[in-house]
């Protein structure tokens, strides 16, 4: 059965990967990039698939969402921020925010009303690892997925009434360019001279940048959950990586 099946943050990754994927299992995907240039890029490389500008945290181009009624939103788009909690600077951190939870919660409040109206639909909420582990560096980026943990689980619950299904997806260290940017980015927010800082950044390249996995693990499964009769509440990937960091940590 074809679903009209929109995707945030589809410019790159993860929401790209998905999208081109779904187009060619016969859906009507609407990929979204957070600039027109991005889109443009988008639909000349792919067009098969319905590329538009649509930045999740401009209230104008989220209204977009009611005109296309999505059958499956996957919020997909984030910003990706890691520094040292004592001199991360506020408004990175509330960028962080406005992404990766006050952008995905407009855009499911944004589809719902069409969904609830069809007595049917699916939201796919991309989470993170970072989502259920926190450290040294990585707060401003994980408090963002914390709390799309609590949204998720709640949603879930809300909407199941409705026959509209929510789900969330938890990856880990994966292959898109997203987690080296993200990481490469600490060391403007440390002074020349504080080297415990220096030590634990250097620590969390080498965690999360050595050995990243194949993408297509995520995408595969992103494409499986939008297309599936119903899903778990979370998918983590890769499959055990939980109990692997239980068992590390002793």
């Amino acid at each position: 059965m074809t679903s009209t099946i929109l995707i945030t943050g589809a410019g790159s990754g993860f929401g790209k990967g998905a999208a081109v994927e779904l187009a060619g299992r016969g859906h009507r995907v609407v990929a979204t990039t957070e600039t027109a240039a991005q889109a443009d890029a988008l639909r000349a490389e792919h067009p098969e698939l319905e590329a538009m500008k649509l930045d999740v945290t401009n209230p104008d181009d989220v209204a977009k969402v009611a005109d296309i009624d999505p059958d499956v939103l996957i919020n997909n788009a984030g910003l990706g921020v890691m520094a040292p909690l004592t001199n991360v600077p506020l408004d990175r951190l509330k960028a962080g925010f406005e992404v990766n939870v006050f952008g995905m919660v407009a855009m499911s409040q944004a589809a719902i009303p069409g969904m609830k109206a069809k007595g049917a639909g699916r939201i796919i909420n991309m989470s993170s690892i970072a989502g259920a582990l926190s450290g040294p560096m990585t707060a401003p980026y994980a408090m963002t997925k914390h709390a799309v943990e609590a949204f998720s689980g709640a949603l879930r619950d809300e909407l199941a009434p409705y026959g509209i299904d929510v789900t969330k997806i938890n990856p880990g260290p994966y292959n898109t360019g997203f987690n080296d940017t993200m990481v490469n980015g600490i060391a403007a927010y440390i002074a020349p001279d504080d080297t415990p800082a220096a030590q634990a950044e250097e620590f969390i390249r080498a965690v999360i940048l050595t050995d990243q996995l194949d993408p297509d693990e995520v995408v595969q499964t992103m494409a499986d959950l939008a297309e599936a009769e119903s899903t778990p509440m979370e998918t983590f990937l890769p499959p055990g990586i939980m109990e692997l960091i239980a068992e590390a940590r002793g």
